[in-house]
């Protein structure tokens, strides 16, 4: 880890981690930039915890929160208000390290807009052995720099993301890639997929959200013609007609299922 100079502003690096000895040490070992390193693990099982100290991390245990509150946690046990946020299976490149650092030196010397409290960055996501370059896979602008004074992760059990805490607060964009290299295999993914739209149904459904049937057959039509042929999802082959195949179906099982909780709901 780095010591800042006088004229710029300590950056944390921010991790939550659960099993994550395949993935962790790229993640890590891109992040040496950072003037801090804080890994907030949910009593993994596997050497995740080694690797971790083995990079100078500092290693916080807490049980899983879910991922906007567990966000929210490792957050709050960085040192500094400047925090970049990861996930184990994510990696900066190169031309994303020198634009940090470059935005960070110009929030230390005063010279950062003011209302500018965060930055998105670029996604490139790895899918069936592919980088996906266009639809919904690229560029899947994720926003993991930020004052933690000014921002910070919202509740949401799943899809979290950042938002700010002051009226009028911008978030600019950066360049350079983050990349996104997850080696599950089809089946994992579909399995995650299954929870995420479980858990985004719940969700709805407590706020008493109750989806038409227009919303279930639309909303899967509406982002094929988006991302597929509108940003020209077709030119990443067969992984990108699984990708948006696959997101497609979610929207629609999301929306079934919140129906379907809705109405065991109205039963009861």
């Amino acid at each position: 880890m780095n010591t800042p100079a006088n004229n710029t502003i300590a950056l944390s690096a921010v991790l939550i981690t659960l099993n994550a000895e395949k993935q962790l040490a790229p993640a890590l070992e891109s992040l040496g930039f950072c003037d801090e390193l804080v890994v907030v693990d949910s009593n993994s099982s596997d050497n995740t915890v080694a690797i971790a100290e083995q990079y100078g991390a500092r290693v916080v245990q807490q049980s899983w929160l879910g991922f906007g509150r567990q966000k929210q946690f490792a957050v709050a046990q960085a040192k500094n208000s400047w925090v970049l946020c990861l996930d184990a299976d994510e990696r900066i490149t190169p031309e994303l390290e020198k634009n940090i650092r470059a935005v960070i030196a110009q929030a230390g010397q005063g010279l950062l807009p003011k209302d500018v409290v965060g930055f998105d960055m670029p996604r490139c996501n790895f899918f069936l052995g592919r980088y996906l370059r266009h639809g919904e896979g690229y560029p899947d602008y994720s926003r993991r720099l930020f004052n933690r004074q000014h921002a910070n992760w919202s509740n949401d059990a799943v899809h979290e993301k950042v938002e700010s805490k002051v009226a009028g607060a911008r978030f600019e964009k950066l360049q350079g890639d983050l990349l996104h290299e997850s080696a599950e295999s089809l089946e994992s993914y579909l399995l995650k997929q299954n929870r995420y739209t479980s858990i985004q149904a719940h969700t709805l459904a407590a706020r008493g959200k109750w989806p038409g049937p227009g919303k279930l057959v639309l909303s899967p039509v509406v982002r094929f013609i988006k991302f597929y042929v509108v940003r020209k999802g077709f030119l990443d082959g067969w992984p990108g007609l699984v990708h948006i195949a696959i997101g497609c179906f979610n929207s629609f099982m999301k929306y079934a299922k919140t129906r379907e909780l809705m109405q065991q709901k109205r039963e009861r």
